[in-house]
């Protein structure tokens, strides 16, 4: 077993309160959730930052290819939109025989 884990760094747009910046965080998370239904994601940093933003990603799966796979599509998906910037991008990966 596998579990593989993306942590995306955005800088977000014209962006100047809290609210404007869920309403530009929610959607990415809910097109990364519409394409991989199979896969867990949150904002998961920068909480009080209102033009930053961390999004998580993490994927259960058999083969440590597949993991890479999804999490590779789930970055350029959100790399895809137009009204953020990605800084940086982060894949880690796990498997059962590690300590």
């Amino acid at each position: 077993m596998y579990v593989g884990a993306l942590t995306l760094d955005l800088l977000l747009g014209d962006v100047r309160s809290l609210k404007q910046k869920r309403s530009v965080v929610r959607p990415i998370i809910a097109e990364v959730r519409k394409h991989f239904p199979g896969v867990a994601v949150a904002e998961t940093g920068d909480n009080d930052l209102h033009r930053r933003a961390e999004i998580g990603i993490a994927v259960v799966s058999g083969t440590a290819a597949n993991c890479t796979q999804v999490l590779d599509q789930c970055e350029r998906l959100v790399f895809g939109r137009p009204e953020i910037e990605l800084l940086s991008a982060r894949q880690r990966l796990f498997n059962d025989d590690e300590d």
